[in-house]
């Protein structure tokens, strides 16, 4: 089986989705997206954790709905007209991420992806693949199946079972 890193590079190119919370920029691989909705209400689920928005049925499908804001310690959340929800496919399972907004799709050649810094044990950097740089514009690069499948986000799981 291909990594994630594998089936996005065709050649020496990535494709990315690049998206925005507060003022910095991330990029996921862009095969993972499903689609991009605009930001709506979710059914709450009581006890999930406070990342986890809730969930909302998509075409008879209940997907549980991260908010990327909160699960990465960012600060105050505010939902507007340029919010919207990423949803993806990760490991068999449909899942939303909520953005501040979506930039634009991306390609990045190999050399203009560095390697994710070092931060000692203070900060996860698991679930970064790098950064790229695109002009004057950083871009962090999020392994979302990485992140979709880790052990905190195991309470995804519960989340839709409780809401079936």
């Amino acid at each position: 089986m291909q990594s994630s890193q594998e089936q996005t590079t065709t050649g020496t190119s990535r494709e990315l989705l690049t998206f925005t919370l507060g003022s910095e920029e991330y990029g996921i691989d862009i095969l993972k997206v499903q689609e991009i909705r605009g930001y709506e209400a979710v059914t709450t689920i009581a006890n999930a954790p406070e990342f986890i928005k809730g969930v909302i049925n998509l075409r008879g499908v209940i997907v549980p709905i991260v908010d990327m804001r909160i699960k990465f310690k960012l600060g105050s959340v505010t939902y507007d007209e340029t919010t919207v929800v990423i949803i993806l496919n990760v490991a068999n399972r449909v899942v939303g991420m909520v953005v501040d907004g979506v930039s634009d799709v991306t390609t990045l050649k190999a050399d203009e992806i560095k390697p994710a810094p070092e931060f000692g044990s203070g900060l996860d950097t698991k679930y970064l693949q790098g950064l790229g740089t695109v002009d004057e514009r950083m871009i962090i690069l999020v392994d979302i199946e990485k992140l979709m499948t880790s052990r905190d986000m195991e309470l995804i799981e519960t989340v839709e079972g409780a809401a079936a």
